[in-house]
This record gives structure tokens, sequence and C-alpha cells, in this order.
């Protein structure tokens, strides 16, 4: 079967990963000259790297794992931690965080000669032909079409007539940073909420720390700089250091929510990623998706019916956990300070380990196959019962 890819962000990557080692032709058309590479950090939770493991990509060397998850108020109390090592013990794999850029560079490494297609813009889609028209005049032909093309996807608006997200009113300010070291050389995530919104710090492995901020999109008339600690920089330690440590290299990003619908696509013509499913932040799942429908996708394709049935299975499997997903992120719950502190002060840590762990499992396609399946190696690499206990764990 030949599979024409548009997009090659992690879900574009991970689906061609997939479909290759099932045995298919796979030409991921991507309309940058190179990788895209920009980008902050992404976390991937144990289903995740479960599937990196599976797609044979090797983050060896790269991120950072990460242990716990601590939650704190802006005046220094702490309100509660997830253990996250437990749930890697459960599902018998890492959670990490790392650059965006490693985890697309793993991906990409290893895909056959010809596989990778750049400077390549999708113009046109005929999902029943299963036709993809490129900017510069060709057509090239596939058995499936699948769009990844990211946020504003060029497939996605031709079959669903149009982009159905809207922008929240909460952003994103992000960036790297140096110190402070004792942050910096750890294994937990912190989450400082209050009232002016979120602050989030995360190692990533080489020798940098994640910083974030959320908050409502109020912005007054400053540089990002100016604004961030004009509105965090009363907090305590170690908001106001990371403050102080901040290069002046600061993206921004933008919220955007919308309803996931149960259908993706028609005809030969799929969608995958945030061309199907673009959510906040609030619930780090953005990349973790991706690769959750790479792997489904490459599944179902190897699955009985005509190939409209198979796509159209895998988009009910898919769509059934991220609508739950684009639902819980759309609430932007962790830039409620006051709602997200009472509910975590009143949850023993354990009992918000254990919740942690099955909600892990339940937005994973792939963790939830494992838990009912009987393991089984799938086509030519791709796993029919996956059985994540068998995962390495290692120590990133």
């Amino acid at each position: 079967m030949k599979v024409v890819i548009v997009g090659a962000g992690v879900a574009g990557l991970a689906a061609a990963r997939g479909l290759v080692g099932a045995g298919h032709e796979v030409e991921v058309y991507e309309q940058a000259r190179a990788l895209r590479t920009a980008g902050g950090s992404v976390a991937v939770w144990s289903g995740g790297t479960g599937i990196l493991h599976d797609l044979g990509a090797d983050l060896s060397g790269v991120g950072r794992r990460v242990d716990s998850m601590e939650t704190w108020t802006h005046d220094g109390r702490r309100l509660g931690a997830v253990g996250l090592s437990a749930a890697a013990r459960r599902y018998g794999a890492p959670n990490v965080h790392l650059p965006r850029q490693r985890l697309v560079e793993r991906l990409a490494d290893g895909l056959p000669d010809g596989v990778l297609r750049f400077g390549a813009r999708c113009v046109r889609v005929d999902p029943e032909r299963g036709e993809v028209e490129l900017a510069c005049g060709s057509t090239v032909r596939g058995d499936v079409v699948v769009g990844a093309d990211g946020r504003f996807s060029a497939v996605r608006d031709r079959l669903w007539g149009g982009d159905p997200a809207r922008v929240t009113p909460w952003v994103t300010w992000q960036g790297y940073a140096t110190a402070p070291a004792e942050l910096v050389s750890s294994h937990r995530i912190l989450l400082i909420v209050g009232p002016e919104g979120l602050c989030g710090l995360t190692p990533v492995g080489e020798g940098l720390l994640l910083w974030w901020f959320d908050h409502r999109r109020d912005d007054p008339p400053a540089g990002p700089g100016r604004t961030l600690a004009e509105r965090f920089g009363g907090w305590s330690s170690p908001v106001p250091e990371v403050l102080a440590a901040i290069d002046g290299r600061i993206a921004r990003f933008s919220h955007y929510h919308h309803r996931v619908p149960t259908v993706w696509g028609r005809g030969r013509a799929t969608l995958a990623g945030d061309a199907a499913h673009s959510v906040p932040p609030a619930m780090a799942q953005g990349a973790n998706q991706g690769l959750e429908d790479g792997w489904a996708l490459a599944r179902e394709l190897d699955g009985p019916g005509p190939v409209p049935d198979r796509l159209r299975r895998y988009e009910r499997v898919r769509s059934r956990r991220m609508a739950l997903v684009a639902a819980l992120a759309g609430t932007e719950m962790t830039g409620d300070h006051r709602r997200h502190g009472r509910l975590i002060r009143l949850v023993p840590d354990a009992l918000l380990t254990a919740a942690y762990a099955a909600w892990l499992r339940w937005t994973s396609t792939y963790l939830a196959a494992a838990r009912r399946a009987v393991p089984a190696p799938g086509p030519a690499g791709v796993r029919g019962g996956c059985d994540a206990s068998t995962l390495p764990h290692k120590d990133f």
C-alpha cells in the first residue's frame, strides 16, 4: 500500500515510521526546506515512550527523565505531588521531557532515503482519488492520504471546509534557562499557581530548564520579558531566579481549542496530530497524541476491510480518547489557581499518583491496548498486541 503523508511533524514522522515498519510504501511531503525543529520542549509520557520504543526511535542520550510533578502556590505553599515514577513502573516505560527538536530528529533518523521530501507545499487534496496537488504543480497519488500538517492544516481545511478552532483567552510564554542549578539537574516538574496564572519548570537535559508562563491575554504594552517580570516577579522562589535567568529568547504560543469530531476524513484521506485535534497545552498531551495517532494508524491500516473503512475505524478509536483530552484541556484548569489549589490540597499524594497513572492509560490507545491484548508481534515491527510491561526503563 502506498501512503502519502502531508507534514513532517511528530504525528507525520511517527506514522511514517510505523507504516514503513509494516512494509508500506511511504512518502512524506513537508513544505519547509528541512525538518521543523523549532519550538520548546515536550513531555512524553509512558504511552509515548512505549510507542517510540516500538517504532525503533531511540531516545538514549537526549531529554531528562521526570519522576515527580509537584504543585506549589505562588507564595511558597506545597499543594501536592504526583509520583510519575510509579506510572513508569506500572507501564514499564519512563516519562521524559526533551526538546521538540530532539524528538523530531530521532523520529526522522533511520527513515529510508526518499521518504522525506522537503519544500513541497500541499494546495489541494482529492480524498476520493487519493491525490495531493503540490504548489509546484505536480500531483502525487496514494492508496491513503494523511494530513499531518499541523495547526493550520491545508488538508483539514479541505476535508472539513475550514478551521473549527477558536483562540482561547490564554497564552503561553516559553523559553529555556540554565538556572537554578538544582532544578536543571533534577528529575521533577514544578508547577506554581497563583492569581496571575501558572509557572511551569522542568529539566529537559543538555543543561537546560524549560520555563513557561500561562496567563490571560490582557498584555500591557510592554515586551514579553517586562510583562512577565511585572506579572510574576512578586512570586516566591524560584520564580524570580528563573525570570532573572531569561536571556531574551522568548516564544509566544496562543491557545486553540475545538470539539474533536468522531470522523476526521473521508474517502482515502484522514488526519493526524494537531491537524485533527488542536488542544491547549494544559494537559501536556500534544506530542503524545501525535505519537498515538501515528501508532494507531499503522495498526489499523493492517486490519481487514476496504481502505476507507480502516481509516474510519482508526478515527473512531482515536477520537474517543481525544474528545476527553480536548474537553479537559479546554477548561484551562491549571490557570484557575483557586479551583486547582483546592482540589489538589484535598487529595493525598498517593491518590493523586494513582489517579494520574490511570489518566495516562485512559489518554493512551497504546497503553489501553497493552492492558487488554495478548502480547504478539505485529507485522514487520508494528505490534499487534503490544505489551508495555516489557519495555526497558532507561535512565535518561
